[in-house]
């Protein structure tokens, strides 16, 4: 098959660019090319995925390119750019695979496609994903667990797949070390208070670690200073650390964070969203580390509760929390491994991806 990656402008995708989104289109370029698939990236000019031709739309990704004036104006004229150049690569392809940031963009020229197109939804659902599913018929929307399908009303989910990991560089440790690990970004979004959402819940992660009194090692990019000095640097102490720098990108090597991964007695998910998929935990999950969290969005069809981790009501909040981490001993790091080797395989989700494509090419024929 001949294949579109539409790349997200907002970074690069490389080997060593691990935001969740960058992760996933770099692995599925590389297996639709090991497979045999011809495959082209629309992206930015420094991307680059072995096997597979980047076709650039801009020089640099939104986080490093210079500042202009007006941000959103410059953003959408570069969307703008990447429409222009899905109707171009169309002539050549059997299918589009989307997931550009934001998601829906592309939805506005599917009048103009002859080729089908498929949108990976990445973003957290809200009302106006809904609207725009509506809106925009023909484009294929794939969700990332049946957890969003669910929530879609007024349109058509085309397929529900499962992100995939690398499990080799996300492998297996049995022993544990005697600390919690939380990995997520501190988002600059605020509430109508004036105070930051924290989606991501690490002043849960903080409240569990100050009552149990546990060693917690905190990580992640920060995208707007004011969150961390307010939120998590008062709280910092040779128990609870934050590694790496608050910078807008992740600081850390991919290295230690799989390290902070295989070696934590368990992975704290304490969001207050509903997580789409939830990559982390499939990652902790590979290197044998238990998940602790909030029973929201997707987190039960991903941790089975009681064996690869537990699962709490949000409203029991920090006591919930507290209550299953003196249980965390009887979850074994090898039922974590081979949930993620059976479940969430970089294999499997391409292979997925593979049997909706040859669908649609065959339907469009």
């Amino acid at each position: 098959m001949n294949i579109v990656l539409v790349s997200t402008l907002k970074r690069r995708v490389t080997k060593d660019e691990f935001a969740s989104r960058t992760r996933i289109i770099y692995q599925l370029g590389q297996e639709l090319a090991n497979r045999g698939h011809t495959v082209k990236l629309l992206g930015t000019k420094d991307s680059m995925i072995p096997g597979v031709t980047t076709i650039p739309v801009i020089e640099r990704p939104w986080v490093s390119a210079a500042p202009v004036e007006n941000e959103f104006q410059r953003e959408i004229a570069e969307l703008m750019l990447l429409s222009k150049a899905i109707l171009k690569e169309q002539q050549w392809a059997d299918v589009i695979h989307n997931h550009t940031y934001p998601d829906l963009f592309p939805s506005v020229i599917e009048n103009q496609l002859t080729k089908p197109l498929v949108t990976t939804l990445h973003a957290v659902y809200d009302y106006y994903v809904d609207n725009h599913i509506e809106a925009f018929p023909k484009t294929n929307y794939v969700a990332l667990s049946e957890s969003y399908k669910n929530k879609v009303k007024k349109g058509k989910i085309e397929k529900v797949v499962h992100n995939g990991i690398d499990t080799s560089l996300y492998s297996f440790k049995k022993e544990k070390q005697d600390y919690l690990f939380w990995l997520g970004r501190l988002p600059k979004a605020k509430n109508k208070d004036g105070e930051f959402m924290d989606p991501k819940g690490v002043r849960w992660a903080i409240e569990l670690a100050r009552k149990t009194n546990s060693n917690l090692a905190i990580s992640g990019p920060v995208e707007d200073i004011e969150f961390f000095e307010k939120d998590v640097r008062p709280f910092l102490n040779d128990k609870i650390r934050f590694i790496g720098e608050p910078t807008t990108d992740q600081s850390v090597p991919i290295n230690t964070i799989v390290d902070l991964f295989k070696n934590a007695k368990a992975f704290l998910m304490t969001i207050n969203q509903e997580e789409p998929f939830g990559l982390v935990i499939a990652e902790a999950m590979s290197c044998g580390t238990p998940v602790i969290g909030f029973d929201r969005g997707s987190l039960s069809e991903v941790v089975i509760d009681g064996k690869t981790g537990f699962l709490i009501d949000p409203a029991r909040g920090v006591d919930g929390l507290m209550e299953v981490l003196l249980k965390i001993g009887e979850i074994k790091p090898e039922d974590c491994r081979k949930h993620v080797e059976e479940n969430f395989s970089v294999g499997r989700m391409v292979s997925d991806y593979e049997k909706l494509y040859e669908k649609l090419i065959s339907d469009n024929k």
